[in-house]
């Protein structure tokens, strides 16, 4: 690995500086924060606006915010983002750490569309694959995009609607459904046992993207035989991080 160059570091860690609080900064604000001296910060200020990576705000004389290069180097990344690319990598690192199978989806009316699944080493059988569809109302994934809709729109892709089940546990009834989901917005996790598979269970969390819209959804499935409430946890925490990982991928800031 090379070495890291200071003065490339130090320009970062202006730049990344504007991502807080309203995006402005004063040279000497960026001097206390950064516990940098004087004179470099002005040198690098001053180049970073030369470059327009900064500029300075007319009407605030001494302040910075982000200049336009910062935006167009932001839209060439969001232009080459594929979601079930950056889905599948994040879902690869998921397994590798619990060796179990890992799906990313999205939501499409009442049902979810996997586009990324990492399978276990161990030989489950699953009803799941890249590219099919669901009932979301049976799946964590769909439970968690259900639940991250607005009210509004929920309900009116819930009520009046005839849900088939796929086990003998599914959710079928429309009030059971939105109470479930009540339920998921609550704890900020969706949970499955046996609904879309007799043998499996799941647990799921959502990814975000960087308007923090709740794009899709991230889940870990595990056979029944492995499944306890301590393990629960233990993948209702690995599936958030995970989830939170694919949403800075997306660009998202702030809270998971």
């Amino acid at each position: 690995m090379g070495r890291l160059v200071p003065a490339v570091t130090r320009s970062l860690d202006i730049l990344e500086l504007f991502l807080e609080g309203d995006g402005t900064f004063s040279a000497p604000e960026v001097t206390r924060r950064l516990q940098l001296p004087r004179t470099t910060v002005h040198e690098l200020l001053t180049t970073l606006a030369a470059r327009s990576y900064l500029v300075q705000i007319p009407d605030q004389p001494g302040r910075y915010r982000l200049g336009v290069r910062t935006y167009q180097l932001g839209s060439r990344y969001a232009e080459q983002l594929d979601l079930a690319a950056e889905g599948r990598q994040v879902a690869q690192q998921v397994a590798e750490t619990c060796d179990e199978t890992v799906h990313v989806a999205i939501l499409e009316d009442t049902d979810v569309i996997y586009i990324a699944k990492v399978d276990s080493t161990h030989a489950v059988r699953m009803v799941s694959a890249a590219g099919r569809r669901l009932p979301a109302h049976c799946t964590s994934v769909g439970k968690m995009l259900l639940a991250s809709l607005p009210r509004e729109e929920l309900e009116s892709r819930v009520r009046g609607r005839e849900f088939t089940a796929m086990t003998p546990d599914s959710i079928t009834d429309p009030d059971q459904l939105l109470a479930a989901l009540a339920d998921v917005r609550e704890r900020g996790v969706a949970v499955e046992h046996r609904e879309s598979n007799p043998d499996v269970s799941c647990v799921a969390a959502p990814v975000r993207d960087s308007a923090g819209r709740v794009v899709a959804a991230l889940s870990i499935s595990v056979p029944v035989i492995r499944w306890s409430e301590e393990r629960e946890r233990e993948l209702a925490d690995l599936a958030a991080k995970g989830a939170g990982d694919l949403s800075v991928r997306l660009g998202h800031r702030g809270a998971w």
